[in-house]
């Protein structure tokens, strides 16, 4: 006799748990309160070392580094939302339906998905920056675009599984409608992977933005962004570094908890993983 036993819940889980939730705590309190104005400017403020008045110091301009770094992360979550949202509800229909098309049909879909797929999500993002006026709204469907592929690759896959089982088998047996088996058998079984793929996009969201920002082609000012912090940061990263430390860390801290629980969640849902005795 065959047990299946998946495995337990790995270390990765909990702390990339942690970390996302860090992150998402600071955003939340920063709707409700920041040590000081993160759009203040006041040139007697400027440089200041950190300290009790203000936790990481103050920029060039006299402006509040934590306060900038709290309300950056409200910036950065909505973007990733909205970006992995934009993917997702693309994405993941798309791929169901290339794998339960026609042949022809669902091979012509992927090989315009990997069309896409081989266009540079960076650089695409610069296009629609530099057509359509840079700002968070362009950002967030530049990077959903981007990452619609991956979520149709993913998709396809999973369905293609879930299509050969004897329940679906059944079911098409029965009469039922490809519509009534996506909702009914693919969409439930597939849910696992698309939440992984979700996790891993909103790193690589985090990143788009920090990098889009730095370039001038994301969130504009007065509005608190990672990446335009970094490039702030440029001229004076000689004698001033924690202009750069601060949101380098905090991308850095983001990214790695969003890795981290894509790892952990994958352990947890992808069934080739589980432990067989």
């Amino acid at each position: 006799m065959t047990v299946q036993v998946r495995r337990s819940t790995s270390p990765s889980l909990w702390v990339g748990l942690w970390l996302v939730g860090l992150v998402v705590v600071t955003a939340l309190v920063s709707f409700l309160w920041t040590p000081h104005d993160p759009t203040l400017v006041d040139a007697a403020q400027r440089l200041r070392g950190p300290g009790t008045d203000y936790l990481f110091g103050t920029d060039k301009f006299g402006r509040d580094l934590s306060s900038q770094v709290m309300v950056g992360a409200r910036t950065t979550l909505f973007v990733g939302v909205v970006a992995v949202g934009v993917a997702a509800l693309i994405g993941t229909p798309l791929g169901v339906f290339a794998a339960m098309a026609p042949k022809w049909l669902g091979e012509f879909v992927m090989r315009v998905n990997d069309l896409v797929l081989a266009f540079p999500a960076l650089l695409l993002a610069i296009v629609f920056g530099a057509v359509f006026g840079a700002d968070t709204l362009t950002a967030m469907i530049a990077i959903g675009i981007a990452s619609v592929p991956s979520f149709a690759r993913i998709a396809r896959s999973g369905t293609l599984g879930v299509m050969s089982t004897e329940y679906v088998l059944a079911a098409r047996s029965a009469g039922r409608s490809r519509t009534a088996i996506a909702v009914r058998h693919v969409l439930p079984n597939i849910a696992g992977l698309v939440i992984v793929q979700s996790s891993v996009s909103f790193a690589i969201a985090v990143l788009s933005e920090a990098a889009l920002s730095f370039l001038g082609f994301g969130t504009r000012p007065p509005t608190p962004s990672w990446g335009r912090m970094l490039q702030e940061s440029q001229e004076l990263l000689a004698v001033e570094p924690r202009l750069a430390l601060v949101p380098g860390v905090a991308i850095a801290l983001a990214v790695l908890g969003f890795n981290l629980l894509g790892d952990g969640l994958r352990d947890r849902y992808d069934p080739r993983l589980e432990v067989r005795r």
